[in-house]
């Protein structure tokens, strides 16, 4: 992540462009997440995430081996399909498991810890692009390689908890039923998903506004590593805490302190494109962190096991469908006119939706 505009930047590739692979890359996650997240319903959590860090394997060794868009588009596509098996899964197979262990009423505090530990790994990753100042931007690709075969032994020891019970018929017309009963039946689950399809929608645009935003600051290179080192530490505490911020605001409050936050954290940066406004991407670093572990227990609790990966699917389809549709839009907007336009325009599609939903769930 430290370097991607950077790699892009290489291989002779706009703000466009990378707006466009990534907006390719939601769509194929789009096209394969709900199917896959009914297929860890039905099939099992453990083979379902081998199937996804393999296609990552595939996905970084097309990307260290490609020198154009062609290339790329290869990767993310590969890509798209190993994070489309492990979305929803990874979620669902937490949850079950601390239900097998009855400690499920901490699973903030537990998704906190992995968010947390995800983000210390990225905050690592900008300490080592520091340290390792390849002359190309190829090698850290190679190294990532390393890092997903790593993630594919440690899958072989995943074990399936025993609240999981496979007993699902996977045909398009039992997937297309659970999709129906979260989205229209249980009308509160719905809305705690929209909602937090939009905060995620808001967590994914932002988190490659950050690279442009610092390379139009005139930050250099060497920098990068660093910034994001400490981009990524706000995240890791945000998360950690994240169980804290949910008993200080309390359950009602939370959701309103998440999207004031982040959607001011696009107007706010959008008015301060300057080593200033790097301070005002800790802070929505610091909320993003808080947000995802809080949100997905909401969804959580309102699911039952037999169906929770594909319920979380939903989610993550959402987010996928939102970035597909606006991303590109935005790498236009920031190529065309400028960055402040890109993320003001995105505030506000945060901003409308999200009120409404909130408002709408405090009422009850």
């Amino acid at each position: 992540m430290p370097i991607v505009k950077l790699f892009y930047e290489e291989n002779n590739l706009d703000n466009f462009d990378l707006f466009l692979l990534h907006a390719v890359y939601s769509l194929i996650i789009f096209a394969v997440e709900i199917p896959s997240g009914y297929l860890s319903d039905a099939w099992g959590r453990k083979k379902t995430m081998l199937l996804g860090l393999f296609f990552g394997l595939i996905g970084f060794s097309a990307y260290s081996l490609s020198f154009g868009f062609l290339g790329f588009l290869l990767a993310e596509i590969t890509l798209g399909l190993g994070q489309g098996f492990i979305s929803g899964t990874d979620t669902a197979l937490l949850y079950d498991s601390l239900l097998q262990e009855k400690k499920h009423k901490d699973y903030i505090k537990y998704e906190g810890r992995i968010a947390a530990s995800g983000n210390l790994s990225e905050a690592l990753a900008g300490i080592t692009v520091t340290l390792l100042a390849f002359d190309s931007m190829r090698n850290y690709y190679c190294i990532q390689i390393l890092m997903m075969a790593v993630a594919l032994v440690a899958g072989l020891f995943i074990i399936e908890p025993r609240v999981h019970n496979i007993n699902l018929e996977v045909n398009w017309k039992s997937i297309i039923g659970t999709v129906r009963d979260t989205l229209w039946k249980n009308r509160q689950l719905s809305k705690y998903i929209l909602f937090s399809s939009i905060i995620g929608f808001a967590s994914l645009t932002m988190a490659w506004f950050a690279q442009i935003f610092l390379f139009e600051t005139g930050i250099k290179k060497a920098n990068f590593g660093v910034l994001w080192t400490l981009l990524n530490i706000m995240v890791a505490i945000g998360s950690l805490s994240s169980h804290k911020i949910d008993q200080f605001f309390h359950k009602k409050n939370s959701l309103l302190y998440i999207l004031i936050f982040l959607s001011g954290g696009f107007f706010l940066a959008s008015r301060f494109v300057s080593v200033y406004g790097i301070a005002l991407l800790l802070v929505f670093y610091f909320v993003r962190g808080t947000a995802h572990p809080i949100l997905k227990e909401r969804i959580n609790i309102r699911t039952s096991s037999n169906v929770r990966a594909t319920v979380l699917s939903i989610r993550s389809l959402l987010i996928r469908i939102l970035f597909a549709t606006f991303g590109p839009l935005f790498g236009w907007y920031t190529d065309k006119i400028s960055l402040s336009f890109a993320l003001m325009l995105c505030g506000f599609i945060v901003l409308i939706p999200g009120f409404l939903l909130v408002y709408s769930l405090r009422k009850k």
